[in-house]
């Protein structure tokens, strides 16, 4: 129930305000009720009240003046029937809301057609809107919100992506510069390094070259040296064992056992040296009773010649043809020169032997200017001639002893075995034929020729066996 809402008041009033009660006429079967009406002031009241608050008009509720409540008072009247209060109570309340539209319908018209108006305008707005919309959107001229912002967020991100992409490229262009500094900078200390470091080795690599040049030097004074292989070691410790009486392999050669076995070699050595250098017997020395008999076209210089002075026969022989059977002792230009790669020269030997072996010689290298003159392809031939022979048929009795080649850069004196000697074929006869030289054309050098053996006598045998 609203505040306004005035209660049935009791005809009469009790001394106790808060206490009511039913009179001898109510019905007994009605229980005894207290109804208390508080009527609190509000707006509509207190305008239409006088200076205390109190109203002009009086309120009527059941024909019981109740304006007296508003001051605060307490009517309790006790109603005659519950039904009838019922609806004097909705009858109150009734009045008070009319009364509550008729103050508010006195606003003015003009503020009430101006809201009006401005509703009816706005909800006009809303329609036009929704209907542009609409057909916006059935045109497909216009993309959901969601859209619309999405394609201006792409447009502010490629923008930024084209901004963002210059500046990427101007940084680049800028770390593209100054690595092209560097690098340059870079590149121009790696070659003065390496021009440093390269002029450093080049004078390195010449003190390598010269130490290189001297090492082969070395090595090649050392194999000219001829050490010994093990094979020839091992011959010349068994050859000391033998010469020294030490049989067995256990027996330990000590180093006096080696040096007094090199003292006896290098005594024999000096020996052989002295005994012609090679320590053989030469038949074919002049100063023993050899000669030359016959000899190719010899080499001559100048206008005078001793080749002329000898005269030219069948048995004559240059002077200075004894020069090959004879010592030179090293000295260049102590020889028989022949004219020409080709030719040859027979020998008598100093008597008849079994031929061994024979030894050609020329100038030494370490004295010689040139020894392109020396022979090269040579082949010896021998045979016996007695004194009643005739010197034409020597062709028929010749006897291929042996063919060689002359080295440079061997020793100076050469020797050369005879091929299948037979102690049954004595020989005081040889020819030595040579087809070439090495280099020279216009002469070829004999220095000496001697030819190696042995006596038959000084084997029981006949020395007047032909071979």
């Amino acid at each position: 129930m609203s505040a306004s809402a005035a209660a049935i008041p009791s005809p009469a009033a009790h001394t106790n305000p808060s206490s009511l009660s039913l009179d001898s006429n109510s019905r007994q079967d009605v229980k005894r009720r207290t109804v208390a009406v508080v009527k609190k002031p509000n707006a509509e009241a207190l305008s239409e009240a006088g200076v205390n608050g109190v109203a002009d008009k009086r309120v009527i509720a059941g024909g019981k003046d109740l304006s007296h409540t508003i001051r605060g008072e307490s009517v309790v009247e006790r109603p005659k029937d519950l039904s009838q209060a019922k609806r004097d109570l909705a009858a109150s309340a009734v009045a008070l809301k009319q009364k509550k539209s008729a103050h508010r319908s006195e606003r003015p018209k003009w503020q009430i057609v101006f809201n009006v108006i401005m509703k009816a305008s706005l909800l006009l707005a809303v329609l036009l809107w929704m209907g542009q919309l609409v057909w916006r959107w059935k045109n497909g001229s216009l993309l959901p919100f969601s859209a619309v912002d999405t394609e201006g967020r792409i447009s502010e991100v490629e923008a930024s992506l084209k901004r963002t992409a210059k500046m990427l490229q101007v940084q680049l262009e800028v770390i593209d510069k100054k690595i092209g500094n560097e690098i340059s900078k870079v590149k121009t200390d790696l070659t003065k390094q390496v021009a440093d470091k390269g002029a450093f080795l080049e004078v390195k690599l010449k003190k390598l070259e010269g130490r290189a040049d001297t090492l082969d030097k070395s090595l090649a004074e050392l194999g000219e040296m001829g050490f010994f292989t093990k094979m020839e070691f091992e011959q010349f410790i068994d050859e000391l064992k033998k010469s020294r009486g030490l049989g067995g392999s256990d027996h330990v050669v000590t180093l006096d056992d080696a040096r007094n076995f090199a003292k006896e070699i290098v005594e024999k050595e000096i020996e052989k040296h002295a005994a012609d250098g090679l320590g053989r017997v030469d038949y074919a020395l002049a100063s023993g009773g050899a000669k030359v008999v016959r000899h190719s076209e010899p080499y001559t210089s100048g206008k005078a010649s001793n080749w002329l002075v000898a005269g030219k026969g069948r048995s004559a022989v240059h002077s200075n043809a004894h020069k090959m059977l004879e010592p030179s002792f090293g000295e260049p230009g102590q020889c028989f020169a022949l004219q020409g790669s080709a030719g040859f020269v027979e020998i008598k030997l100093r008597t008849g032997i079994v031929p061994e072996a024979v030894t050609l010689e020329h100038v030494s290298k370490s004295v010689a200017y040139d020894r392109s003159s020396a022979p090269k392809d040579c082949s010896v031939s021998g045979w016996y001639e007695g004194p009643d022979d005739d010197p034409s048929a020597r062709s028929e009795k010749m006897l291929l002893l042996t063919e060689f080649a002359y080295d440079l850069e061997k020793s100076n004196a050469q020797t050369f075995n005879v091929e299948g000697a037979d102690p049954a074929r004595v020989i005081n006869m040889v020819r030595l034929d040579f087809t070439s030289n090495h280099g020279s054309h216009p002469l070829t050098c004999i220095y000496r020729f001697r030819v190696h053996g042995y006596e038959p006598t000084s084997l029981g045998a006949d020395p007047m066996i032909k071979a």
